[in-house]
């Protein structure tokens, strides 16, 4: 008998030790492959964007004269236009590696394949235990060979950073949510952090990841819901108070720094960006968008009336027809625009951006649906499910399908390639949903030796992705690379398919 098991104990060491080699394998092809993909991006289709120049400004004008600002009528003003996190990042870049958009590309191909293992992590954290090696095999390749966030490796802009702070945040939540404590072993011995322990250094990360992206802060209020439901019976209010405190000071201490700042500087309490990205004294249009967000949803209709202001003339023709209840509504849209044309330096004046307002609340009386309904579901529809080709030398256009057919045939295949991924990975990350939800629901039935899915985590990343996207159809310019940073989330729960299969 002893024999015996002496043979099985040893067949288990021989096939865990087999199964570490194959996921070793596998994460050095996959990271070779995801460094191919990226360099690719980085050295054949390098990419610049209007909100490159800004950072690099203020990151340079912060290294070279110790102030976080702009250049302003010949004067270096401090600014709290952009959160410091990605120009600060750009700073210790030139000063490790030099100036260079090199140095800074290929900093961000070596953190974004950092984020294929965080991703990998989030899967694993999701998945039963017994098939964690698959799942984590299938995180690693499907995050190495995703180009949406790949892509932006090759521009100076804030996505690749920003993903990978929240892909670490997110790590930290969802183990979390699986049990009251995680372990690890260290010098051959046994560690054990709490729960709490692990959510308050997720906080953590989220108040760095708020550096980068003023957004951030709701992935904490999502994380701060779950594992208050989580807890609530287990360790009581008292103790739930408690941890959300910690959470909050953990997820404030990145944040104080900013805020002091701020007051002294420029003598105003804010944590982060202004709402509307203005300087100091600028007017903000708010009426003019509270316009646009009755019928823009196309993120191309950006470029014709958000991103024009203060840049270029307004061109009634530019605008489809759903911009315009009526002729007499187009005919005064024509009128203000005609206003700001003749304008000194191209601003909407606050007269004109009241008119704007005014013509926002009547068609928000006239039809409410669809200003509060189908234009946000819209945008929703927009940012997640356009090409993302905005980064590449294509024209991005399907449609009229003959015409960009016979245009060239490259961008098109290109862009339905990249627009139908867009559709693959929504649908397969619903298929793990669901697998793991069946899977969840049969473990009543188990054995107490197999461990179901990590619901909660789950749960986590759906809230999420949900609240963000909800968000995200509120701003101004509803752009597709903002929801860039939800990726990893949605390949870690692409991967659970692999955790329904048995070995």
């Amino acid at each position: 008998m002893a024999a015996h098991q002496l043979a099985d104990k040893r067949s288990m060491i021989l096939a865990r030790r087999d199964g570490v080699t194959r996921l070793r394998a596998h994460a050095f092809l996959a990271m070779l492959v995801g460094l191919a993909l990226r360099l690719l991006f980085a050295l054949r289709f390098p990419a610049s964007a209007g909100d490159s120049k800004t950072y690099l400004q203020l990151a340079r004008n912060w290294a070279d004269h110790h102030v976080y600002g702009l250049w302003i009528n010949g004067r270096l003003a401090p600014t709290d236009l952009r959160m410091p996190g990605y120009p600060a990042f750009l700073a210790g870049v030139a000063m490790l590696f030099g100036r260079s958009i090199r140095a800074i590309v290929l900093s961000q191909v070596a953190l974004d394949l950092g984020a294929c293992f965080l991703t990998a992590a989030i899967a694993v954290t999701l998945a039963p235990v017994i098939a964690r090696r698959r799942v984590a095999i299938a995180g690693l390749w499907l995050s190495a060979t995703c180009p949406f966030v790949a892509n932006y490796s090759a521009v100076v802009l804030t996505e690749v950073l920003v993903t990978f702070l929240a892909t670490a945040a997110l790590v930290c939540f969802v183990l979390g949510l699986r049990r009251e404590t995680t372990g690890f072993s260290y010098n051959g011995h046994r560690r054990v952090i709490t729960g709490r322990v692990v959510s308050c250094l997720g906080a953590f990360l989220t108040g760095v990841a708020t550096l980068v992206r003023p957004e951030m802060p709701l992935l904490l209020a999502v994380a701060g819901v779950l594992f208050m439901l989580r807890w609530w019976r287990s360790l009581g209010l008292r103790k739930v108070v408690l941890a959300g405190a910690a959470m909050a000071g953990a997820f404030s201490l990145p944040l104080v720094p900013w805020a002091a700042r701020n007051f002294i500087a420029l003598h105003e309490l804010q944590v982060l960006a202004p709402r509307y990205t203005t300087l100091p004294g600028e007017y903000a249009p708010a009426g003019y968008y509270a316009w646009t967000k009755t019928w823009l949803v196309r993120y191309r209709d950006v470029y014709v009336t958000v991103w024009r202001i203060g840049e270029e003339r307004m061109d009634i023709d530019d605008l489809p027809t759903v911009a315009f209840d009526s002729p007499g509504e187009r005919a005064r849209v024509a009128s203000l625009f005609d206003e700001y044309n003749h304008s000194p330096h191209l601003d909407i004046s606050p007269e004109v951006d009241h008119e704007f307002a005014n013509i926002a609340h009547e068609r928000t009386k006239q039809h409410p649906l669809r200003t509060y309904a189908w234009v946000p579901f819209g945008r929703a529809l927009s940012i997640w499910f356009t090409p993302r080709t905005e980064l590449l030398p294509i024209n991005g256009k399907l449609w009229p399908i003959s015409e960009n057919w016979e245009d060239s045939r490259m961008d098109f295949l290109t862009t339905a390639g990249l627009g139908a991924l867009n559709y693959l990975y929504i649908a397969l990350a619903l298929g793990g949903i669901w697998a793991a939800w069946h899977a969840g629901s049969a473990g009543g039935a188990r054995s107490h030796t197999l461990e179901a899915p990590n619901l909660w985590g789950i749960a986590l990343l759906l809230a999420y992705l949900l609240v963000r996207t909800a968000f995200l159809t509120t701003v101004e310019a509803p752009e597709p690379r903002y929801v860039v940073t939800c990726y990893p989330a949605v390949l870690a729960l692409v991967a659970l398919l692999w955790a329904h299969r048995r070995e």
